[in-house]
């Protein structure tokens, strides 16, 4: 009988609930003070004495200020209250210590839900490529004021591959409105798409279209062929064809084109290129004042702009007459990204 009784005991503690557990410490709380008082033991059932003795006794941790004083109470300690509630406490720490475990690694395999806005949502896998990609956005976040969450929801079976550094949802399929409620997609400032196959991209680009049309949204192609075809549906979509091979034939006629632009990318070594966009109290002013300023109080260099309801038209080198309003944008090149830019010395400049 004791090996079944053992085993039947096992299977209890194994599949006990945390409602169970309640129920357990309740019951040996009601128990040990009915006990205590039939022992006899008056100084021990007081109500607040009895909870902080109870507690301290159950635990072992024994400070001695309480004690029994009846022969009864004391084998009823020895025998019921200290073995029981040994066992109560150990059950309880290990479940607590086994939610705990759990969170993180619901957390570290991207099963648990966010809830959060306003970040920087970042779909698929590539790899090493996918890891460049998260420790670049981790280094350019430092640079700006607001500090926006990054959130990498991928297909693959992997783990989070920087949990002390960003989010990470698990999903099985980027166009699943359950899955990618998850990731917030709907609450998302940036949906940044890369992904080994052009296809998904494409339809993870649709998708997240539709879900979130606000949202800032760049997808990455190998094919360039299929930029065209997204934009003609996704308008809204900043599309990323791959360079690599225009850059081989720009550098055998102008040597040194593709270290240039790997420099304007590279955010830790060399000049690199930035944006910022004219506030709202700024009426107009013109290209060739925002160039002299930019390159007399802050060493930067305009490189081009683009309108506030033509935000994926970028115009490279723009006409110094050209007046710029709020809600444009301007790029520029600089050692560094300009936090605090003072746009009374371009007012300035334009009374000038």
């Amino acid at each position: 009988m004791f090996p079944k009784l053992r085993k039947m005991l096992s299977r209890v503690f194994a599949e006990m609930r945390w409602y169970s557990i309640v129920l357990a410490l309740l019951f040996y709380g009601f128990t040990s003070w009915v006990l205590l008082s039939l022992a006899g033991e008056e100084t021990l059932t007081h109500s607040v004495d009895f909870i902080y003795w109870l507690v301290v006794t159950g635990s072992t941790v024994g400070y001695g200020d309480l004690s029994p004083s009846t022969t009864a109470g004391k084998y009823l300690v020895s025998f019921y209250i200290i073995p029981l509630g040994l066992s109560i406490f150990a059950l309880v720490l290990g479940r607590v210590a086994s939610w705990v475990s759990n969170q993180w690694q619901k957390g570290a395999r991207g099963l648990k839900n966010l809830d959060i806005e306003d970040h920087i949502l970042v779909l698929g896998w590539n790899g090493h490529r996918t890891i460049r990609l998260l420790e670049l956005l981790i280094r350019e976040r430092a640079s700006i004021e607001d500090d926006p969450t990054i959130v990498l929801c991928v297909r693959a079976d992997i783990t989070n591959p920087l949990p002390d550094h960003i989010e990470f949802v698990k999903v099985t399929t980027f166009s699943n409105d359950v899955d990618m409620d998850r990731a917030c997609v709907d609450k998302a400032r940036v949906v940044l798409m890369d992904n080994p196959e052009d296809d998904l991209t494409m339809t993870t680009a649709l998708y997240c279209s539709q879900r979130n049309p606000n949202a800032q949204m760049v997808a990455y192609f190998n094919d360039e062929s299929l930029v065209g075809l997204l934009q003609k549906h996704c308008p809204n979509v900043e599309c990323t064809p791959s360079v690599a091979v225009e850059m081989l034939a720009k550098s055998a006629f102008d040597p040194g084109s593709s270290l240039l632009h790997h420099d304007l990318l590279d955010i830790n070594h060399g000049q690199a290129q930035y944006s910022v966009m004219i506030p709202e109290h700024i009426s107009s002013l013109k290209i060739d004042n925002i160039f002299e300023t930019l390159k007399r109080k802050y060493r930067a260099t305009l490189i081009g702009m683009s309108k506030a309801n033509e935000k994926l038209n970028i115009q490279v080198n723009p006409d110094l007459n050209l007046t710029l309003s709020s809600g444009d944008k301007i790029f520029y090149i600089a050692d560094k990204r300009i936090t605090k830019l003072n746009w009374a010395d371009f007012v300035e400049a334009e009374s000038v």
